[in-house]
Protein backbone atom coordinates (compact mmCIF):
# COMPACT_ATOMS: atom_id res chain seq x y z
CA UNK A 1 0.00 0.00 0.00
CA UNK A 2 1.52 3.06 -1.18
CA UNK A 3 -0.22 6.13 0.64
CA UNK A 4 1.62 9.93 0.61
CA UNK A 5 3.18 11.54 3.76
CA UNK A 6 0.82 14.95 4.50
CA UNK A 7 2.99 17.80 5.68
CA UNK A 8 0.48 18.56 8.22
CA UNK A 9 1.46 16.40 10.61
CA UNK A 10 4.48 14.62 11.69
CA UNK A 11 2.66 11.96 14.07
CA UNK A 12 -0.26 10.95 15.62
CA UNK A 13 -1.06 9.62 19.28
CA UNK A 14 -3.63 7.48 20.31
CA UNK A 15 -5.62 7.08 23.45
CA UNK A 16 -6.11 3.51 24.30
CA UNK A 17 -9.09 2.10 26.12
CA UNK A 18 -12.15 2.89 23.47
CA UNK A 19 -9.91 4.12 21.11
CA UNK A 20 -7.74 1.45 19.72
CA UNK A 21 -9.33 -0.77 21.65
CA UNK A 22 -12.81 -2.26 23.15
CA UNK A 23 -12.45 -2.06 26.39
CA UNK A 24 -14.15 0.55 28.52
CA UNK A 25 -17.11 -1.51 28.37
CA UNK A 26 -15.72 -4.88 29.96
CA UNK A 27 -14.00 -2.26 32.40
CA UNK A 28 -17.23 -0.95 33.95
CA UNK A 29 -19.07 -4.28 34.11
CA UNK A 30 -15.86 -5.51 35.89
CA UNK A 31 -16.34 -2.53 37.78
CA UNK A 32 -19.83 -3.12 38.84
CA UNK A 33 -19.09 -6.74 39.26
CA UNK A 34 -16.51 -5.82 41.91
CA UNK A 35 -18.41 -3.06 43.96
CA UNK A 36 -21.53 -5.66 43.82
CA UNK A 37 -19.08 -7.75 45.61
CA UNK A 38 -17.63 -5.26 48.30
CA UNK A 39 -21.51 -4.83 49.00
CA UNK A 40 -22.01 -1.82 47.17
CA UNK A 41 -24.65 -1.80 44.08
CA UNK A 42 -24.07 1.31 41.16
CA UNK A 43 -25.70 1.68 37.65
CA UNK A 44 -24.21 1.48 34.41
CA UNK A 45 -24.71 5.29 33.89
CA UNK A 46 -22.56 6.08 37.04
CA UNK A 47 -19.48 4.12 36.06
CA UNK A 48 -19.82 5.00 32.35
CA UNK A 49 -19.73 8.77 33.48
CA UNK A 50 -16.19 7.91 34.49
CA UNK A 51 -14.96 6.91 31.51
CA UNK A 52 -11.51 8.48 30.60
CA UNK A 53 -10.85 9.85 34.05
CA UNK A 54 -7.55 9.03 36.41
CA UNK A 55 -7.60 6.09 38.45
CA UNK A 56 -7.19 7.89 41.79
CA UNK A 57 -10.20 10.48 40.50
CA UNK A 58 -12.39 7.58 39.80
CA UNK A 59 -12.07 5.62 43.27
CA UNK A 60 -12.42 9.38 44.76
CA UNK A 61 -15.77 9.75 42.58
CA UNK A 62 -16.63 6.02 43.18
CA UNK A 63 -16.47 6.41 47.43
CA UNK A 64 -18.07 10.12 47.36
CA UNK A 65 -21.10 8.18 45.22
CA UNK A 66 -21.71 5.18 47.89
CA UNK A 67 -20.90 6.98 50.38
CA UNK A 68 -18.41 4.61 51.78
CA UNK A 69 -14.41 5.41 52.20
CA UNK A 70 -13.75 1.75 50.55
CA UNK A 71 -9.81 0.37 50.86
CA UNK A 72 -8.26 1.96 47.91
CA UNK A 73 -5.69 -1.13 47.48
CA UNK A 74 -8.35 -3.86 48.29
CA UNK A 75 -11.13 -2.55 45.89
CA UNK A 76 -8.11 -1.51 43.44
CA UNK A 77 -6.62 -5.35 43.49
CA UNK A 78 -9.73 -7.25 43.15
CA UNK A 79 -11.46 -4.45 40.09
CA UNK A 80 -7.80 -5.41 38.64
CA UNK A 81 -8.08 -9.03 38.94
CA UNK A 82 -11.66 -9.22 37.12
CA UNK A 83 -10.06 -6.77 34.99
CA UNK A 84 -7.03 -9.32 33.84
CA UNK A 85 -9.82 -12.34 33.66
CA UNK A 86 -11.87 -10.57 31.26
CA UNK A 87 -9.21 -9.37 29.15
CA UNK A 88 -8.27 -13.12 28.88
CA UNK A 89 -10.92 -13.37 26.78
CA UNK A 90 -9.85 -11.44 24.06
CA UNK A 91 -9.72 -8.37 23.36
CA UNK A 92 -11.32 -6.45 20.14
CA UNK A 93 -10.29 -3.52 18.70
CA UNK A 94 -11.93 -0.62 17.98
CA UNK A 95 -13.64 -0.49 14.18
CA UNK A 96 -10.89 0.59 11.42
CA UNK A 97 -7.62 0.68 13.92
CA UNK A 98 -5.94 -2.01 11.48
CA UNK A 99 -6.44 -0.76 8.68
CA UNK A 100 -5.64 2.67 10.08
CA UNK A 101 -2.17 1.86 11.19
CA UNK A 102 -1.40 -0.29 8.16
CA UNK A 103 -1.85 3.13 6.37
CA UNK A 104 0.14 5.05 8.80
CA UNK A 105 3.08 2.30 8.80
CA UNK A 106 2.78 2.56 4.93
CA UNK A 107 3.22 6.72 4.98
CA UNK A 108 5.91 6.57 7.27
CA UNK A 109 4.22 8.81 10.28
CA UNK A 110 5.52 7.43 13.49
CA UNK A 111 2.39 6.20 16.18
CA UNK A 112 2.46 6.02 20.08
CA UNK A 113 0.24 5.64 22.78
CA UNK A 114 -0.99 7.92 25.82
CA UNK A 115 -3.15 6.64 28.43
CA UNK A 116 -4.43 6.59 31.42
CA UNK A 117 -3.53 2.92 31.99
CA UNK A 118 -0.60 2.15 33.59
CA UNK A 119 1.81 1.20 31.16
CA UNK A 120 2.47 -2.43 31.81
CA UNK A 121 -0.92 -2.76 31.50
CA UNK A 122 -1.35 -1.45 28.63
CA UNK A 123 1.11 -2.73 26.81
CA UNK A 124 -0.34 -6.00 27.99
CA UNK A 125 -3.46 -5.05 26.85
CA UNK A 126 -1.82 -4.03 23.44
CA UNK A 127 -0.41 -7.84 23.40
CA UNK A 128 -3.65 -9.54 23.76
CA UNK A 129 -5.59 -7.47 21.28
CA UNK A 130 -2.72 -8.47 18.98
CA UNK A 131 -1.06 -4.89 19.01
CA UNK A 132 2.34 -5.46 20.63
CA UNK A 133 4.57 -4.61 18.27
CA UNK A 134 2.44 -1.46 16.70
CA UNK A 135 3.56 1.07 18.90
CA UNK A 136 7.23 1.60 20.03
CA UNK A 137 6.10 4.32 22.34
CA UNK A 138 3.70 4.27 24.96
CA UNK A 139 3.12 6.32 27.69
CA UNK A 140 0.77 5.50 30.99
CA UNK A 141 0.02 7.89 34.01
CA UNK A 142 3.07 6.62 35.71
CA UNK A 143 5.73 7.99 33.60
CA UNK A 144 4.51 11.39 34.03
CA UNK A 145 3.54 13.77 36.98
CA UNK A 146 -0.14 14.52 36.02
CA UNK A 147 -2.19 11.78 34.34
CA UNK A 148 -5.24 13.21 32.04
CA UNK A 149 -6.87 15.63 32.16
CA UNK A 150 -3.64 17.21 32.35
CA UNK A 151 -1.26 16.93 28.98
CA UNK A 152 1.85 15.24 30.65
CA UNK A 153 1.08 11.91 28.59
CA UNK A 154 0.56 13.41 25.20
CA UNK A 155 3.70 15.79 25.50
CA UNK A 156 5.90 12.87 27.05
CA UNK A 157 4.57 10.76 23.90
CA UNK A 158 5.50 13.51 21.40
CA UNK A 159 9.10 14.10 23.35
CA UNK A 160 9.61 10.38 22.67
CA UNK A 161 8.51 10.50 18.83
CA UNK A 162 10.94 13.88 18.59
CA UNK A 163 7.80 15.76 17.01
CA UNK A 164 6.57 18.84 18.43
CA UNK A 165 2.97 18.50 19.89
CA UNK A 166 1.78 20.99 16.81
CA UNK A 167 2.63 18.50 14.40
CA UNK A 168 0.85 15.51 16.23
CA UNK A 169 -2.64 14.64 15.72
CA UNK A 170 -4.11 12.83 18.67
CA UNK A 171 -7.34 10.59 18.57
CA UNK A 172 -9.45 10.52 22.06
CA UNK A 173 -12.79 8.86 22.94
CA UNK A 174 -13.39 11.21 26.22
CA UNK A 175 -13.60 14.78 27.01
CA UNK A 176 -10.55 14.04 29.89
CA UNK A 177 -8.53 12.97 27.25
CA UNK A 178 -9.75 15.63 24.28
CA UNK A 179 -8.99 18.53 27.08
CA UNK A 180 -5.50 16.85 27.29
CA UNK A 181 -4.34 16.53 23.63
CA UNK A 182 -5.81 20.49 23.21
CA UNK A 183 -4.17 21.63 26.22
CA UNK A 184 -0.36 19.65 24.85
CA UNK A 185 -1.25 21.79 21.92
CA UNK A 186 -2.07 18.92 19.45
CA UNK A 187 -4.88 18.65 16.98
CA UNK A 188 -7.46 16.57 18.38
CA UNK A 189 -10.00 14.18 16.69
CA UNK A 190 -12.63 12.72 19.31
CA UNK A 191 -14.13 9.78 18.25
CA UNK A 192 -16.93 9.28 21.51
CA UNK A 193 -17.53 5.49 22.42
CA UNK A 194 -18.91 4.90 25.22
CA UNK A 195 -19.50 8.32 27.02
CA UNK A 196 -21.55 10.67 26.16
CA UNK A 197 -19.41 13.94 25.43
CA UNK A 198 -20.05 16.36 27.51
CA UNK A 199 -18.52 19.57 24.97
CA UNK A 200 -17.59 19.96 21.72
CA UNK A 201 -14.22 21.25 21.89
CA UNK A 202 -12.00 18.62 19.85
CA UNK A 203 -11.01 20.02 16.28
CA UNK A 204 -13.28 17.23 14.84
CA UNK A 205 -15.51 14.56 16.18
CA UNK A 206 -16.46 11.84 13.99
CA UNK A 207 -18.20 8.55 14.32
CA UNK A 208 -14.97 6.24 13.76
CA UNK A 209 -11.31 6.05 13.32
CA UNK A 210 -10.75 6.03 9.88
CA UNK A 211 -13.85 8.64 9.56
CA UNK A 212 -12.14 10.77 11.87
CA UNK A 213 -8.46 10.44 9.95
CA UNK A 214 -10.64 11.19 7.09
CA UNK A 215 -12.10 15.07 8.54
CA UNK A 216 -8.82 15.72 9.64
CA UNK A 217 -7.24 15.23 6.42
CA UNK A 218 -4.88 12.79 7.14
CA UNK A 219 -5.03 10.71 4.08
CA UNK A 220 -6.50 13.46 2.32
CA UNK A 221 -10.19 14.30 1.45
CA UNK A 222 -10.84 11.61 -0.90
CA UNK A 223 -13.35 8.58 0.88
CA UNK A 224 -11.39 6.11 -1.37
CA UNK A 225 -8.27 6.84 0.15
CA UNK A 226 -9.27 5.41 3.13
CA UNK A 227 -10.72 2.05 1.70
CA UNK A 228 -14.17 3.18 1.61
Amino acid sequence: MSVSRPARYGAVIFDLDGTLIGTERLIVDTCIDTLAAFGHTVTRDFVTSLVGVSEAEGFARICAHIATPLDAMAFNAAWSRANQAAYAQGIPLMPGVAQLLEMLAAAGIPVAVATNSATAGARRKLRLAGLGGAFTHVVGFDQVAEPKPAPDVFLAAAGLLGVPPAQCLAFEDSDPGVIAALAAGMTVVHVPDMATPQQDRAHFRAASLLEGARSAGLFGPDPAAMGD
